[in-house]
């Protein structure tokens, strides 16, 4: 009963802001207040106890131990702003597609992670109202679903589309602090606040026994740094195009974007160039880098049924768009899952199988790898990729067959055995978890 009124008080609170925010000019001078033991405690008790842990080594288990006495001493410390966030710890994960290549992930302190928490949701509620929608990521009530059925809604409508294809360079890592506390200004006045958000940002990163300052970036994996990149995408990329672009260009534009994945849509060709060449300077003018090599100008034509081969393709959150014919022969835009995407996730099921055929039973990996299936379908799963989404279960079953069968010298077991013990343990079904139309 207690944590649930300590929940509906929260939400009351982040709806009151909320509601605040959706008016123009309105500034938040007093944020720090919301910091008190009822509020950091349901964020405790919302945190997964089973992440990775930070440089200090402290799980949930042991710091929910003596939960009254370090949610006090935290707060104590916190109004007397000695309160300093710890290191963050870096791991290394392998990009997907990209071979050799690792994307940087930061692991927070436990207690950090409360602060960060906390203050995701006022962030969040500050700003939710004022996004716009041309943004997709990390966002109630949207995601990468809604991303892709919207872009494909446009295309499905135009018979003539140029689409920009853009990728930028380590967008995390290259925030710019001081610009992002500016725009931050712009909505929140408590130097108290700010002043913490800023030690956030700066922690400093522990990176193979090192110790690295950090003057720009918000790492992945911090709790806070999905609202603050969209914080700073809106300003720099949202509000530019839909207040400044759309002004300056002769037919429709729109943009899609899920935090640094970005595609945006013109009507004439003169607009995509113009505006290509505008968003580099935007960018650069921010400290954000755009990628040349995989940005590019993809056109999209049905007039008089464009040869198959001439047929340009994108690729936007794993999907491929492309221009297939309905059962009318009519050209219309579709997607299957990126090739890139189904060869790196088939390596790392490969790879998976490789290392683990010797460390549990049978069973215990087959439900293991069900599990894998599962979230590759329900996510994979819409509308035209399911003959895509089938080979992608057919290729991993036999690849599990595979290594299984060279657990040791002699083979477990044939085709025929195998497909009975798939009976009796059956894979998931794929069906269409997400309808475009």
């Amino acid at each position: 009963m207690v944590k649930q009124n300590q929940e509906q008080t929260m939400e009351t609170v982040l709806n009151r802001i909320a509601q605040r925010s959706k008016e123009d000019g309105e500034e938040f001078k007093w944020l720090m207040p919301h910091f008190n033991f009822a509020n950091l405690y349901t964020c405790f008790m919302e945190l997964d106890g089973n992440k990775a842990v930070g440089v200090d080594g402290m799980t949930k288990e042991e710091y929910g131990r003596n939960i009254v006495e370090n949610l006090k001493g935290l707060l104590e410390k916190m109004k007397r702003m000695s309160y300093r966030p710890g290191a963050v710890r870096e791991v290394r994960i392998p990009k997907e597609g990209q071979k050799g290549k690792y994307r940087p992930l930061g692991i927070s302190c436990f207690e950090d992670k409360i602060v960060q928490l906390m203050t995701s949701k006022i962030l969040e509620a500050i700003y939710e109202p004022v996004f716009r929608d041309c943004s997709h990521g990390f966002r109630p009530n949207r995601n990468c679903h809604t991303a892709v059925k919207a872009l494909s809604d446009y295309l499905y409508k135009k018979w003539y589309t140029v689409v920009l294809d853009i990728d930028l360079k380590n967008y995390f890592g290259t925030i710019d602090h001081k610009r992002l506390i500016e725009f931050l200004r712009l909505k929140i006045t408590d130097e108290c606040f700010l002043r913490y958000l800023v030690r956030m940002l700066k922690a400093g990163v522990l990176s193979d026994g090192e110790l690295r300052r950090t003057e720009e970036g918000s790492p992945q994996g911090n709790v806070a740094s999905p609202v603050l990149s969209n914080v700073y995408g809106h300003y720099v990329l949202d509000t530019w195009f839909e207040d400044v672009v759309k002004n300056h260009v002769y037919g429709e534009v729109e943009l899609y974007r899920y935090c640094d994945d970005i595609v945006i849509c013109c009507e004439y060709d003169t607009d995509a160039e113009r505006i290509m060449k505008a968003l580099k300077g935007r960018l650069v003018k921010y400290g954000l880098e755009m990628n040349a090599e995989k940005s590019r100008i993809v056109r999209f034509d049905k007039r008089n049924g464009v040869k198959k081969e001439n047929r340009e393709t994108f690729d936007f959150l794993g999907f491929t768009f492309y221009l297939g014919k309905s059962k009318t022969k009519t050209l219309i835009p579709q997607v299957r899952t990126s090739r890139k995407r189904l060869r790196s996730k088939l390596q790392n099921i490969n790879q998976w199988c490789k290392e683990t055929r010797n460390r549990s039973k049978l069973k215990e990996l087959w439900n293991i790898l069900r599990s894998k299936l599962r979230g590759h379908i329900q996510y994979y799963s819409i509308s035209f990729n399911l003959p895509h989404v089938r080979v992608f279960v057919i290729k991993a079953v036999r690849i599990f067959f595979k290594w299984m069968n060279r657990r040791s010298q002699r083979k477990s077991f044939n085709w025929c055995k195998f497909n009975q013990f798939i009976g009796k343990n059956p894979l998931p079904e794929v069906k269409v978890c997400f309808s475009l139309f």
